[in-house]
């Protein structure tokens, strides 16, 4: 789509006045958004006030309503929970009490309000909204206001973020406080798993969700649990049987430990509740297993909020104030939610009946209709668990007498091992023979290849690293001996999992097809790389944990920074020559400036950036933080950078640096990396199994498969995943330097920027166009989003 940019300093906020209020549950996150609104809201010259207690604090007024400065968010971009306080409110429930709190509003000329909570809070928002007027006439019949403040304040504008742990929200894929929610349960899992592995032990965990089993079905997952209860899924009759033959099979595979778990509004098909308490002594009675009960409870709404929300709750505040500078009284009510990596507006009345839907369907005992209404995402997650999780005795699978190697290639990356165990399993309940190759394509030319079985990859998806080994060697120099390998093992298929080197790979292979029957068979790449500088892909599997790192040492570092005031951190981190850990870790962690390749920067900028930052001593904010991209330019290097500062910032603040270095690239894998290697390395499986039966020639009973279309790289483009052929991504590469040559992220540069108080242009051609909330057809649901 060919559109002039659209830039917002046109749209000035001069004279308008923000409310910005959290209601209902706190999720992690919260604050996030309190902070982009504020600073958004002031960016643009509009006035922002904070409504401390939720709509109480409306209602109440007095103190509880405070306009507030730049400074006053600083320091709540790690908290969890929200610093404005929420509370449940049940005089605003009342016309009485949203009478009184349109009062308090117009005493302060207040028509914008951004609502920040669940379904509940912006049902309640948009009700206010509607009676609006009516409210203002009323406070003019009782002389409270008078008939110019009637005119002047005619119209309340409403933009609605949803913040929520439970993911309960349709219309968004992703609501704040979620990922946040998933990493506590997913921290208490991994440490459980230690114990009950060495007790063989039977865990039951039992995780928030009264109406939505999201999180539950999505650590499931990330953990490889054996059993999984959900409200829009409940299990068949006689579940009872099939639960205790499963978790006996897995003790009798010496599998140590069972992990089931269980959302709190778990219920059977007669929708009777099934509770952590009822599964243990079922457990118990039938199998005698040694089981215990854990309820996780307030500790998922607790913590400090991961990257992933940060980013989101920033990118949903700036663009609530987008969405209220630009409306008009004939508007509706908007959410602004996350589409895959797009910030889009819905209408937030279509979400919210949408969501009760799902209700009502669950307690109609609609399920099969509920999954679907929950969205395609928590479709994919669902039909990826049952794939998974349960293996057909040997003689229900298809024997399809095909091989397919898997290797992992290049730098460790987490979510690596998810990626292959996901593979595994899906090759050999497609009905092939599946192989792990050690060490990469090096180890492949010496031979190292062996059968992998169902049961060898249980418990890898909470593993960092690469299990199977992994080497950053090209094919080129091998291509005789693993040729050799591949004849000899028989291999008709190859799945890549791995960064740029993977990419290289592939080419590489696919170029020697001319010279080398063997490579004339499917081969697919799944991009897992900290660096996610993969053409093709705007994520890679490895780089949410990667980016996690580096904002939990950024908070570590801004704290000690805070302690002893005036210091500026100067902090390096990886990416090759690509700036996405660099520029995003500076938008989680609230930094002031991020060097990266992709925007070149001289000497003056340097130098603005030390101006910035001397301007900023002298506010209460005494700390700054500079992250630079290892590669941004070979000349500006880390320790130019922590010297020019160190001279300039003389008698005003001191420096210290530092180089993170490889422990990016350890750590066990954060949700969103389990999740996305399982669920892109299912579907790049799925896609072997279509191309060997399109490429399967039975006079000669082999596969032959030579066009382009055969050697892909499965990406994440935008909203969808998309296979595509790597000859074709050749054109979008910058080799040298080894990074696409448009990334999607360099649009969010600006928000860091505004965010940190400079003053640049943001470009807001993709965002401003209100979307109606789709259900997309099941076809769709198939090709579609993950």
């Amino acid at each position: 789509m060919d559109h002039q940019p659209k830039f917002f300093e046109n749209l000035s906020g001069t004279g308008k006045a923000i409310g910005v209020l959290t209601s209902g549950g706190d999720a992690q996150g919260m604050n996030a958004a309190v902070r982009a609104v504020v600073r958004m809201g002031i960016y643009v010259k509009a006035k922002v006030y904070f409504v401390y207690e939720g709509y109480q604090g409306m209602v109440d007024g007095g103190d509880n309503i405070v306009e507030v400065s730049w400074e006053s968010v600083s320091s709540i971009l790690q908290v969890g929970g929200t610093v404005i306080g929420s509370a449940r409110c049940k005089s605003f429930r009342t016309r009485e009490g949203r009478l009184q709190a349109a009062y308090n509003l117009v005493q302060r000329g207040i028509t914008n309000l951004c609502v920040i909570g669940g379904d509940g809070s912006l049902t309640g928002a948009n009700l206010f909204r509607e009676e609006w007027s009516g409210l203002l006439e009323e406070l003019a019949q009782k002389g409270k206001i008078d008939e110019e403040a009637v005119k002047r304040y005619a119209y309340l504008n409403i933009v609605g973020m949803v913040g929520s742990i439970d993911n309960d929200f349709c219309g968004t894929d992703m609501t704040i406080g979620t990922d946040s929610a998933l990493h506590r349960i997913i921290e208490v899992v991994d440490a459980i798993m230690t114990t009950a592995q060495s007790h063989q032990r039977t865990f039951v965990l039992e995780v928030m969700g009264r109406h939505c089993g999201y999180l539950a079905l999505v650590s499931a997952l990330a953990c490889g649990a054996d059993w999984v209860f959900i409200p829009e899924y409940p299990p068949e009759e006689g579940w009872e049987d099939s639960m205790c033959v499963k978790l006996s099979e897995n003790r009798a595979r010496k599998k140590r430990l069972n992990i089931i778990i269980v959302a709190e509004g778990a219920i059977d098909c007669h929708n009777k509740p099934i509770t952590s308490e009822k599964v243990k002594d079922l457990v118990v009675q039938r199998l005698g297993f040694d089981t215990r009960v854990t309820i996780l409870g307030h500790v998922q709404r607790g913590g400090t909020p991961s990257a992933f929300d940060r980013i989101l709750a920033s990118r949903m505040g700036v663009e609530a104030v987008l969405a209220l500078l630009e409306a008009t009284p004939a508007t509706p009510a908007c959410v602004v939610s996350l589409s895959g990596n797009q910030a889009v507006r819905l209408p937030l009345m279509e979400c919210v009946q949408m969501t009760q839907e799902v209700q009502k369907a669950m307690d109609e005992g609609r399920f099969v209709e509920a999954v679907r209404l929950r969205g395609t995402s928590f479709e994919n997650n669902l039909n990826t668990y049952k794939l998974l999780s349960h293996k057909k005795p040997d003689a229900e699978l298809p024997k399809t007498n095909f091989n397919v190697a898997v290797l992992n290639v290049g730098a460790p990356a987490a979510g690596m091992n998810a990626a292959v165990r996901a593979a595994v399993r899906v090759g050999i309940t497609e009905g092939h023979k599946m192989f792990a190759v050690i060490d990469g394509f090096e180890g492949f030319a010496r031979g190292k290849i062996k059968e992998i079985s169902w049961g060898d990859v249980g418990g890898w998806t909470g593993q960092g690293g690469s299990i199977l080994g992994t080497k950053r060697t090209l094919p080129a120099k091998y291509l005789e001996k693993i040729a050799d390998q591949m004849r000899t093992n028989n291999i008709n298929a190859l799945m890549v999992i791995g960064g740029f080197e993977a990419y290289l790979g592939l080419l590489e292979l696919s170029a020697a097809r001319e010279k080398y029957d063997e490579f004339c068979v499917p081969m697919v790449m799944v991009p897992a790389t900290v660096s996610n500088n993969v053409p093709g892909s705007d994520f890679s599997i490895g780089a949410d944990t990667a980016l996690n790192t580096i904002t939990d040492t950024c908070d570590r570092i801004k704290q000690s920074a805070s302690g002893t005031k005036r210091r500026v951190f100067i902090i390096e981190t990886m990416g090759g020559y690509c700036g996405y850990l660099a520029n995003m870790g500076a938008l989680a962690a609230g930094a002031d400036a991020a060097y990266i390749f992709e925007e070149q920067f001289d000497i003056r900028e340097l130098q603005a950036n030390v101006e910035h930052l001397t301007e900023k001593m002298k506010t209460s904010i005494q700390r700054g933080l500079v992250l630079r991209n290892e590669n941004c330019n070979e000349n500006y290097t880390t320790d130019f950078i922590y010297q020019l500062y160190s001279e300039e910032g003389k008698g005003v603040f001191d420096c210290r640096k530092n180089v993170l270095g490889h422990m990016q690239q350890g750590g066990a894998p954060s949700p969103f990396d389990r999740n996305f290697g399982t669920k892109i390395s299912a579907k790049a499986m799925q896609w072997i199994s279509r191309k060997l039966k399109e490429t399967y020639r039975k006079e000669e009973g082999k596969v032959f498969a030579n066009t382009d279309d055969s050697v892909c790289l499965l990406g994440m483009r935008r909203r969808n995943l998309v296979f595509q052929p790597v000859a074709e991504l050749k054109t979008e590469t910058d080799f040298v330097h080894r990074i696409p040559k448009e990334q999607w992220w360099l649009k969010l540069r600006p928000l860091m920027k505004i965010l940190a108080k400079y003053k640049t242009s943001y470009d807001v051609s993709d965002s401003g166009q209100l979307e109606h909330v789709a259900m997309r057809s099941p076809k769709e649901a198939e090709t579609g989003a993950i």
